[in-house]
């Protein structure tokens, strides 16, 4: 398979374009805090999304939606491969996809793929990028990368803070360097988090849940869904959490969320005797793992709802601190979703990856534990595969300090369940 591809760019398609702007207008809407002070018109770009909507179901003999208002429950209520757009690359939605999620009325995952990584970037997703080159400037400038480390496990380990939780982590020097983005980063918490009085964490992913019902709690992260309902965390009873803060939205979604993936494959890979260093050389990529011969693995860790997309987004892994391997990850979850991830993302990954590979974490830590066991074969190697050959390429480091890069990838076991790496 070559990385080049010969057929039509998917992301110029009419359809596609259309889908982007649905999708931005849907994120604009569900960012106006107070309804009650709303006024029509609406924003610009919904009612041009709903116009070009409007033009493309008529030329399809369908019925476009009413107005603005029934153009958002179309994103909630029906799959995007059920929209009479005729013009959709075949399979680049399936029946999970939707651009508002059907239970608790939030913009899904999806959306903010569509409108923000599949073109140009949006508000939130700038915010998320400024807040940790920010972070990157201060940390260089002042020689201290464990205080960029420190903020990194802050926005992982800490997505929601109470008065008490504030003031611990107002006495954490490492932080010094970094706090005038502390206290801009979190925000106080709406009061429609809130239910009886209280409020709710995730037991798994920290942030806290959505009330969806008088019995019901929702989480925002599409990994927590994909497991079952909600583990209860942390309660906070309001009386007593005081003024209760919590990580914006943009990097909770595109920071914590990752992060966590992170720092689990940090913890089972160090439960395996490996070294592992977190967000080396100031966050040249998220996970270094040296084995006990010195051999390197660079991981950086991805978890985006649409494998296209991430495709598209695939880059050869930063040359510095040097590696022998690099990768991407993303969680196994994913794949179970969507059989066809892996492959979807080899099909769109361009030249600029440089043949970089995806596996999931289970795949990731299974080749590690191969490894420690003696074997040297393709499936303790991480790499991109030597065109024509069956083994990966020689592990020595090149000039640039990482091994060369291979155009061809081998068919990924994306079904394998492991289950020791799974207990």
């Amino acid at each position: 398979m070559t990385d080049q591809q010969a057929a039509p760019d998917w992301m110029f398609n009419r359809d596609v374009v259309l889908l982007r702007d649905v999708a931005t207008a849907v994120l604009h809407l569900a960012a106006v805090d107070d309804l009650d002070a709303f006024a029509l018109p609406y924003p610009a770009g919904a009612q041009r999304a709903l116009d070009a909507l409007t033009l493309q179901c008529l030329r399809n003999g369908a019925t476009p939606p009413a107005g603005v208002p029934e153009m958002v429950r179309w994103a909630r209520a029906r799959p995007l491969s059920s929209w009479p757009l005729d013009q959709l690359p075949a399979d680049l939605f399936d029946a999970a996809d939707r651009l508002i999620d059907e239970s608790s009325g939030e913009p899904s995952q999806l959306c903010h793929e569509l409108s923000v990584r599949g073109h140009g970037d949006s508000t939130g997703r700038q915010y998320d990028r400024m807040v940790i080159h920010e972070a990157l400037r201060v940390c260089r400038a002042m020689s201290a990368p464990e205080s960029y480390t420190a903020f990194r496990r802050l926005l992982v380990t800490r997505p929601v803070v109470t008065e008490d939780d504030w003031a611990e982590i107002s006495c954490d020097l490492f932080l010094d360097p970094v706090r005038f983005l502390v206290e801009e980063i979190y925000a106080p918490v709406p009061a429609g988090f809130r239910r009886d009085g209280s409020y709710l964490c995730c037991h798994r992913c920290l942030t806290l849940l959505h009330p969806v019902s008088d019995a019901e709690w929702w989480c925002e992260r599409d990994q927590c869904r994909h497991q079952g309902p909600a583990p209860h965390g942390r309660e906070l009873v309001a009386a007593e959490a005081g003024e209760l803060r919590q990580l914006r939205k943009p990097l909770r979604l595109f920071v914590t969320g990752p992060g966590q993936a992170e720092t689990s494959l940090e913890g089972e890979l160090r439960a395996l005797g490996l070294t592992v260093e977190m967000w080396p050389n100031f966050d040249s990529y998220d996970v270094r793992v040296i084995f006990p011969d010195g051999h390197v693995w660079a991981v950086d860790v991805k978890d985006w709802a649409h494998p296209a997309f991430l495709g598209r987004s695939a880059t050869a892994v930063r040359a510095e601190p040097p590696y022998d391997e690099a990768c991407w990850v993303v969680p196994e979850f994913r794949v179970r979703a969507r059989r066809d991830y892996l492959d979807s993302y080899a099909r769109e990954r361009g030249a600029q990856a440089d043949g970089l590979r995806l596996l999931t974490d289970r795949q990731l830590v299974r080749a590690a534990r191969l490894r420690l066991a003696g074997d040297r074969g393709p499936n303790a190697s991480i790499g991109p595969f030597r065109a024509g050959a069956g083994e990966p390429s020689s592990p020595r480091r090149g000039p640039a300090g990482h091994r060369p890069m291979d155009n061809m990838t081998p068919d990924e076991d994306a079904g394998q369940e492991d289950g020791a790496d799974d207990a």
